[in-house]
């Protein structure tokens, strides 16, 4: 698919200022889209938008297919009628999310806005739930489930309720029923408000790119509900689990934990999980990023129990039939793909032959020779360039880390002619100026933030996704100077 010239800015909703302690679907978030639209970016990126468990990522959700309901709006749930002014909690305008808080807090509002639904008018979640039976009735049991369980993992249940003895689901769906109900209502409360944000950002020419990790939680809805689709073992645990090997990251690979895709069964089903996933995600963003694009050709699989990822293997993955089943189903796919780290020929093939628009991270452009691929000159015009992403350094944390003698450094410094004083608006300067056709940076390289606002360090399991910008940070210069940089370099909607 052919995408115009334009640029945008990476944030997670999570990073919105406000005052419940967590970006929301709020009055901010219109307000960022208004920011957007008036620096002429076309696009708004963000990470998935699933619910969140142990160690908050967005890329080990409950559910491919659900939302986190830590982004809804107390404002907007006030303005429905469903919340009381006063039950509203406000004041917490933390620069950090405190995550556990933050869930103790939204889930008593949520529970307010509940009872308060109950007397209300249906049709609209009557509608939602028809639309959304394929994955909301099993997601809303498991959360159900699980929260009798003590919020243990499925795994970790009674053997009837972990391995879906259907006896034992029907007593749960009974005993259950409130519960049940309730958590039907917090995605129709999701899904509705961010409907309306994204319809309110379309409106003024803003598109969302959306995120769609290769992989599930082990811990989810979607592998509790078709253990078949994945190599698991009879009691629930996984065979094999995702990981890349060692790398720039980590001398022991990253070991992410996932359950791998028994890509033969599948296929066997002609990959409907996957066309449901697309399909469900496509009503949410205009463009999907398809995050780890490499583990479509083949995957890091390591055998269950090990404690790093050193010792997997490389087992082909059937990227090229599950893409071409994508297409038959939806047409031209608007699929931006992250192809970063070992990319072989085979990635490549994949990439070019289907025409999807692969990255180029301006951090990883100085550590060569003129030849590096990451550097502008070296573009072609079917590419994303980024100044950084959520799991690297911010621009001024990466160029704070570079020893002042380095070759890399002498060599940024020659490159761009800069002496590094606004070393953030020099690489979003190349990045809006090369010829690849998106640009895209993280708001924290916009603000000229430190590593203090860096939003992931792979590998690490704390004091991750947790940056919040502020409210006055979004300063008349900030939207000048981007602007005009947009407007130079031909990216303006």
């Amino acid at each position: 698919m052919k995408f115009p010239r334009g640029s945008g800015i990476l944030l997670h909703p999570t990073s919105l200022p406000g005052e419940y302690g967590i970006g929301d679907l709020g009055p901010q978030a219109f307000k960022f889209v208004d920011f957007l639209a008036e620096a002429k970016q076309m696009y708004w990126q963000i990470l998935p938008l699933g619910p969140t468990g142990w160690g908050d990522s967005p890329y080990a959700s409950f559910s491919a297919f659900a939302g986190n309901t830590l982004l809804i709006s107390p404002e907007r749930l006030t303005e429905d009628g469903l919340l009381e002014v006063d039950s509203q909690q406000p004041g917490n305008r933390s620069e950090r999310v405190d995550y556990g808080a933050v869930y103790e807090s939204k889930s008593l509002m949520l529970r307010r806005a509940f009872e308060s639904w109950r007397g209300t008018d249906r049709s609209g979640f009557e509608t939602f739930t028809g639309e959304n039976n394929g994955w909301l009735e099993d997601y809303a049991l498991y959360r159900a489930i699980k929260a009798s369980q003590d919020h243990k993992p499925w795994f970790e249940w009674d053997d009837r309720l972990k391995l879906r003895d259907e006896n034992a689901l029907s007593e749960a769906r009974q005993d259950l029923s409130d519960e049940l109900l309730a958590e039907k209502i917090y995605q129709f409360l999701f899904f509705k408000q961010w409907s309306e944000l994204k319809e309110y950002a379309n409106g003024k020419g803003v598109k969302i790119v959306g995120d769609v990790p290769i992989f599930v939680a082990l811990d989810s809805a979607d592998v509790w509900r078709h253990p078949d689709q994945f190599k698991l073992n009879p009691d629930g645990s996984p065979k094999v689990v995702s990981g890349v090997p060692p790398d720039y990251f980590s001398k022991t690979g990253q070991l992410w934990g996932n359950p791998i895709y028994d890509w033969d069964a599948m296929r066997t089903e002609g990959f409907s999980w996957w066309i449901d996933r697309v399909r469900c995600t496509l009503k949410t963003v205009d463009i999907l990023r398809v995050d780890h694009f490499r583990g479509f050709a083949g995957a890091w699989e390591v055998p269950g129990g090990n404690p790093t990822a050193e010792h997997g293997e490389w087992v082909d993955a059937p990227g090229r039939e599950l893409f071409t089943a994508l297409k038959n189903a939806f047409g031209e796919l608007p699929f931006w793909v992250e192809d970063l780290g070992l990319v072989t020929p085979e990635v490549e093939a994949l990439r070019d032959d289907f025409e999807f628009p692969g990255m180029r991270i301006l951090q990883f452009a100085f550590g060569g020779d003129a030849l590096n691929d990451a550097l502008p000159h070296n573009y072609i015009r079917n590419c994303i360039v980024y100044t950084g992403t959520h799991d690297n350094d911010t621009v001024v944390g990466w160029w704070n880390s570079l020893p002042p003698y380095s070759d890399a450094r002498k060599f940024c410094e020659k490159y761009l002619s800069t002496d590094g004083h606004e070393v953030n608006w020099e690489l979003i300067r190349a990045a809006w100026a090369s010829v690849a056709d998106m640009a895209v940076a993280p708001l924290q390289d916009v603000l000229g933030r430190d590593n203090e606002a860096r939003m992931n360090l792979p590998s690490s399991t704390s004091g991750n996704w947790q940056w919040r910008f502020g409210e006055g940070d979004l300063t008349d210069e900030v939207v000048s100077r981007l602007k005009e940089l947009t407007e130079i370099y031909g990216r303006g909607i």
